[in-house]
């Protein structure tokens, strides 16, 4: 498997994405937004993807590791390097995984939360995601997504939502991602898929499959053909010329005008 990456941030903060590849691995981690508030670590998110994606390649060099072990192995080992740290914090420092290893004839796939794995079959496209996030708390959700994304309305309902958000995080009635405890690995959505069936596979943070999702200005056999033609760098940088068409978020609502965007496209 052939493994191609790229990674640029969203703005001027420090990229809250991880993404790395290996013959026969490729993680992406999409680092939650703090909006400000307290997590209770002082390490922050982009400490925690780097430490969080560092111990899950290693977990998962192991062929006969299973995805969801490797991942709540990963977690218990990037709990005890802070354990000075609140880690029952509801904002502790948090992540979406997306996952794909190669393992013989087989093609794994790991996904918690919103960063997408696509696959590129011989008749067409699957989609892999978790999309429960979407179905907390509508209602401020919409409330965010009212106003410009430069404004103070706009940083105190996207704070509110947070704050709110946060209950739900890890929870039964909520939705699921990486944190501190490692049974949240539970709750990925994991499968397998012959190698032979697999042109290719694309592995997303959210910050870059939104030019399919969220702006509608690609579909995907558009995103492989970029991928194939340009590599990772300019699937982003598609992304980063239609987000410059909108930048207060008129036309797409959106939390940041930019978001960090990841991508590991694979090849046979």
């Amino acid at each position: 498997m052939r493994v191609a990456i790229d990674t640029q941030p969203g703005g001027a903060a420090p990229n809250e994405d991880w993404v790395a590849g290996t013959p026969a691995l490729a993680v992406v981690l999409d680092g939650l937004s703090t909006a400000g508030l307290d997590t209770g670590c002082r390490h922050g998110v982009p400490w925690y993807v780097a430490h969080l994606g560092t111990q899950l390649v290693a977990a998962l060099a192991d062929p006969e590791t299973a995805l969801t072990a490797g991942l709540a192995d990963a977690l218990e080992r990037v709990a005890a390097l802070h354990p000075e740290c609140d880690l029952s914090n509801p904002g502790t420092p948090s992540a979406t995984v997306a996952v794909v290893r190669e393992r013989g004839a087989l093609l794994d796939h790991l996904v918690l939360a919103d960063s997408p794995v696509i696959l590129e079959g011989h008749e067409g496209f699957t989609v892999i995601t978790d999309l429960r996030v979407d179905e907390v708390l509508p209602e401020l959700r919409a409330e965010v997504e009212q106003y410009e994304t430069h404004t103070a309305d706009h940083r105190e309902a996207l704070r509110r939502f947070v704050t709110a958000q946060r209950q739900t995080r890890n929870t039964s009635t909520g939705y699921w991602v990486a944190a501190a405890g490692p049974e949240a690995a539970d709750h990925a959505l994991v499968g397998s898929t012959p190698t032979e069936d697999v042109r290719a596979a694309v592995v997303l943070s959210d910050g870059a499959s939104r030019l399919v999702t969220e702006y509608g200005m690609a579909a995907w056999h558009e995103v492989f053909m970029t991928l194939r033609t340009g590599g990772p760098r300019e699937l982003i940088n598609q992304v980063r010329k239609v987000e410059a068409t909108d930048p207060t978020g008129r036309r797409w609502p959106r939390y940041k005008p930019g978001d960090d965007a990841s991508v590991a496209f694979c090849q046979w």
